[in-house]
């Protein structure tokens, strides 16, 4: 029997940035939660995509005035040194989405892996951008990540932190199943992600209900067949009156929801982790070493779709 091992995680879920919100107001929003956590046993917090500003893609702006206004020039910086110093206070761990702009001038959605100690793990810059990057004037509110943003370029990997091997998405990442399976066949014991997803889709009549339907399938079917624990953490409810789906969620390795958020504000949920648990399903059900077989996989890395060739 292997020896049992466990990981105090927590959720931090966000209500509604606006506009008008200063960086520092969120900051103190993202402590409060974290000394929340702290307080129920956790030494890692999750929070969501782009948590320090409202989901600026919805609005159509130039580069040069969103990079001004939404972007980080440096992590930690001014406005968020003092979440890490609070981190290494507690000695708290974290995940962190924000919108990072490098010192070359590349635009990336980006996340963090934050040590106990304070200092950065690991980074990772989203992968699936949805959405568009021309002008539709036509549509209740904007989508786009792929204006603002590039593609990411460092990959999905895996990093070790606090006995566990972490790794992590973005949003729509989340309902890519190569997401999981990369980082999974690295070793991930966890994966933490954040998220704004709209309840509205602008390009065709998807129901409010199933927007929260796929989001939980992805992240349980994910689990299950990674023998993975996923932490989702959602800034959700109506910023300036555009709205998003909350259901932050923990999800055990068995596909089971284990911890889920019950408002659209700031909540804070959590759950120890028995990462053999994970072990086991490894082991006994998805044992990669045991029973894949990638060369009948290969369309999957050869093709982008149907009958598409990579370019």
């Amino acid at each position: 029997m292997n020896t049992k091992r466990s990981l105090g995680i927590a959720v931090a879920q966000m209500g509604p940035v606006h506009l008008a919100d200063t960086r520092a107001a969120v900051v103190r929003r993202l402590i409060d939660m974290m000394r929340e956590a702290r307080g129920r046993g956790a030494t890692f917090v999750v929070f969501p995509e782009l948590a320090l500003t409202t989901f600026f893609p919805r609005y159509w702006m130039d580069e040069a005035e969103a990079q001004e206004r939404f972007f980080e020039r440096s992590m930690p910086g001014p406005a968020t040194q003092p979440l890490f110093d609070e981190a290494k206070q507690l000695g708290v761990g974290f995940y962190l989405g924000y919108a990072e702009l490098t010192p070359e001038g590349q635009a990336f959605n980006t996340s963090i892996i934050v040590g106990a100690d304070g200092a950065i793990v690991g980074k990772y810059r989203k992968i699936h951008l949805p959405g568009h990057s021309d002008h539709k004037p036509d549509a209740p509110f904007q989508h786009l990540e792929k204006k603002f943003f590039e593609v990411g370029d460092l990959g999905f990997r895996v990093f070790d932190s606090q006995d566990t091997r972490f790794g992590m998405c973005i949003c729509n990442d989340r309902r890519w199943p190569e997401t999981y399976r990369v980082m999974a066949l690295q070793g991930a014991e966890v994966v933490v992600l954040g998220y704004n997803t709209p309840s509205r889709n602008i390009h065709w009549n998807e129901p409010a209900h199933l927007r929260t339907s796929t989001h939980l399938i992805s992240l349980q079917a994910n689990a299950y067949q990674n023998g993975i624990w996923v932490a989702a953490a959602a800034k959700c409810g109506s910023e300036d009156g555009h709205h998003m789906i909350g259901n932050s969620v923990i999800v055990a390795p068995t596909g089971e929801i284990v911890a889920r958020a019950l408002t659209e504000e700031d909540e804070v949920i959590s759950v120890s982790a028995d990462l053999t648990l994970g072990e086991h399903f490894r082991q006994h059900v998805f044992n990669f070493a045991k029973h894949r077989r990638p060369e009948h996989y290969r369309l999957i890395t050869e093709r982008v779709g149907v009958g598409d060739p990579l370019p």
